[in-house]
């Protein structure tokens, strides 16, 4: 019996590869090199630091945030004094930071929204006006607007005993905007909560009416029964309350105004500059969405008889808010961001405060790492909610 000699293998033997010629391992001995190098550049500032710090004795730590401020605030959102700790004097500058910008962005919002729109208009004049404006804020830096409306509220207003009275209780000086109050009452908490309820109701009611209009064809007046209750629901607590009208009315006293509510030049100067400033690029973000959508669905609107503003607010808007959405959320970013340029003109937000504490306390690099640390917060916050509104408003592919 004959036996079966297998075949030779004709598959070539492989060589070894040098593991400089071999792209993984090449790769993981880059990836090492560059840890060890990031290593030991961070060992070496991490001790040079701790060196110099004990060199001048100075000590390290957020031991200081219980330590007395010793320091005023011109604006407060809560109770502050020079003989509170460090700690509530940033909170203080962060909710300044927070004010400003939350203001800034729904103003922001809001007149990009309109300049953006008009800019489009058919009207001649109304299109060039929008575009000059867009041209002339975008290209003068924010910071040089800043200066401007700061020099506006400083020079232009009288002092305070000169100050402008149009009407009874509101004065205008280069001190503020002064105007009256309410006096404090619980009816006050009462009536803002209502309305706060009735906004959350109606947001769920204005979800049922469109879900109906899906189902039935017919619309639901949402809008107009939540403005009604929002209206009337606060009036019938006050109502109910004893109807309370004393007001907070400002007095010159000195060389200043008490009483009242103050919106300072420089709070004014910030906000106007840094609204006017973003509001060009946001206007030029929702004329770019509106002009994304096709024209054969506009045209389509008009053909089924629907009004200018209908085909605005339920054909164009709804779909250029998914172009419009995502550099809008830069530009908010941005204004919050840009905020922090308020210590040039003597606003007290979370930087100058925390300027203040570092020149005190010598905590440096502590003062640096929270202010990192709170617009680190505010960005990614912002950030979040307006993703989760892209997402909301994005196209579901069945």
């Amino acid at each position: 019996m004959k036996h079966k000699i297998p075949p030779t293998s004709t598959k070539p033997i492989e060589a070894a590869v040098p593991f400089w010629r071999d792209a993984g391992k090449r790769a993981i001995a880059f990836q090492i090199v560059a840890l060890f190098i990031v290593s030991g550049a961070s060992y070496y500032l991490f001790s040079n630091t701790q060196a110099n710090l004990a060199r001048q004795s100075i000590a390290t730590g957020f031991g200081f945030w219980g330590k007395e401020a010793s320091f005023e605030i011109g604006e407060s959102l809560i109770r502050y004094s020079a003989a509170d700790t460090y700690a509530r004097a940033l909170l203080v500058g962060a909710l300044n930071t927070l004010k400003v910008s939350f203001i800034g962005i729904i103003l922001t919002t809001i007149l990009g929204s309109l300049v953006g729109i008009a800019r489009l208009s058919s009207n001649w004049l109304v299109s060039k006006v929008a575009g000059s404006f867009i041209e002339l804020m975008q290209n003068i830096p924010v910071l040089l607007q800043l200066f401007f409306w700061y020099a506006v509220f400083y020079e232009s207003f009288p002092s305070p005993r000169q100050a402008l009275n149009p009407i009874k209780g509101v004065f205008l000086c280069n001190r503020g905007f002064i105007f009256a109050i309410p006096e404090t009452h619980s009816a006050h908490a009462v009536m803002g909560w209502m309305f706060l309820a009735v906004l959350v109701g109606g947001w769920f009611l204005n979800r049922w009416g469109y879900q109906r209009q899906e189902l039935t064809g017919r619309p639901f007046p949402a809008g107009r029964i939540t403005a009604a209750l929002a209206l009337f629901l606060p009036l019938l607590i006050w109502a109910l309350y004893g109807a309370p009208t004393a007001m907070n009315i400002p007095e010159l006293r000195g060389f200043n105004f008490t009483g009242g509510l103050t919106v300072s030049p420089e709070f004014g100067a910030l906000l106007l500059g840094l609204v006017l400033y973003t509001s060009a690029f946001v206007a030029e973000i929702v004329r770019a969405g509106i002009q994304s959508i096709n024209r054969g669905q506009i045209e389509a609107a008009k053909a089924i008889a629907l009004r200018p503003g209908q085909v605005l607010r339920l054909v164009i808007i709804p779909q250029a808010l998914r172009v419009i959405i995502p550099p809008l959320t830069s530009q908010m970013l941005n204004l919050t961001k840009n905020s922090s340029l308020a210590v040039a003109i003597g606003y007290a937000d979370f930087v100058a405060v925390a300027n203040t504490t570092i020149n005190q306390t010598g905590q440096a690099i502590e003062g640096v790492a929270m202010i990192m640390v709170v617009y680190l917060f505010f960005s990614l916050t912002t950030s979040v909610f307006m993703n989760w509104y892209n997402k909301h408003m994005a196209l579901v592919e069945r």
